[in-house]
């Protein structure tokens, strides 16, 4: 077995004890929340903070060595060369609310590149994983399926998925680039988890994706997924970053991000 590997089965099992955490924890109806991020509208809840811990302890009785960055900080510098980028409940509204599309996201990184990706949704216990330059899969029990992105007929019949940024200013600039956007595409979706996201899009339950303000906990894991599928990510001037996430087929790959750039998201 390959180190990546030795990685991967790490970042699935403590994973898959973290969702399986946070399910056991969730109460009926809404959860409380305990503070906020961005906004007001951008929420952490005790179990958020919980779940990161318990990821982070799990990971350092493995490997003491490496380093953690997660999103409710505590980060850790590491000397091994190795790093986790880790989202304890991805889609944290929508587990607030009972949504049932919420999920946990752990990627590895080598000297800053994700070599490992894995995301489970904790509502229904769907599991992707990820290795660089070994593709992505869906799990099914013990077995992988591999998963490779269909090609779109065009970008005007192309189901888009999408985020909204949680500070209001940025909102505004986002609807009006939007109101340009929809009329060129099938459909958007906007269902709360990015990682869930660019793990569906590499299923082919969408064409494309876009968001703006994603940290790396957000985007790594989930990211190498919708990558290793096939699919190409890029930014408005350059790779995949906060500024923005694209994500298509290479066969619409070139005209989407035009579509995007031109409509001044």
């Amino acid at each position: 077995m390959t180190e990546h590997e030795d990685l991967l089965t790490l970042a699935r099992q403590v994973g898959r004890e973290a969702a399986a955490f946070v399910a056991d924890r969730r109460p009926a109806g809404r959860v409380d929340v305990s503070a906020t991020k961005s906004s007001p509208t951008d929420v952490v809840t005790e179990i958020d903070e919980a779940c990161e811990r318990l990821i982070r302890e799990r990971i350092f009785a493995v490997r003491p060595d490496d380093g953690f960055v997660g999103e409710e900080g505590d980060d850790v510098a590491g000397s091994s060369g190795f790093d986790w980028v880790v989202d304890p409940i991805d889609g944290t509204v929508n587990f607030v609310y009972g949504i049932p599309t919420y999920g946990v996201s752990i990627a590895a990184r080598q000297d800053q590149q994700v070599v490992v990706g894995y995301v489970v949704n904790i509502a229904s216990g769907a599991e992707w994983g990820s290795i660089l330059g070994s593709g992505s899969w869906r799990y099914e029990h013990s077995s992988r399926r591999m998963l490779s992105a269909p090609r779109p007929d065009s970008v005007a019949h192309a189901l888009v998925a999408t985020g909204f940024n949680y500070i209001p200013e940025i909102r505004t600039t986002q609807a009006a680039a939007m109101a340009s956007f929809l009329p060129q595409v099938r459909d958007i979706r906007r269902i709360g988890s990015a990682a869930l996201d660019l793990c569906a899009l590499a299923e082919g339950q969408y064409d494309a994706y876009l968001e703006q303000g994603l940290k790396p906990w957000d985007l790594a894991a989930g990211g190498l997924v919708a990558a290793e599928s096939g699919l190409v990510l890029s930014g408005i001037d350059g790779g995949p970053d906060e500024r923005m996430v694209m994500a298509a087929h290479p066969a619409i790959a070139e005209e989407y991000f035009a579509l995007v750039r031109a409509c001044g998201f």
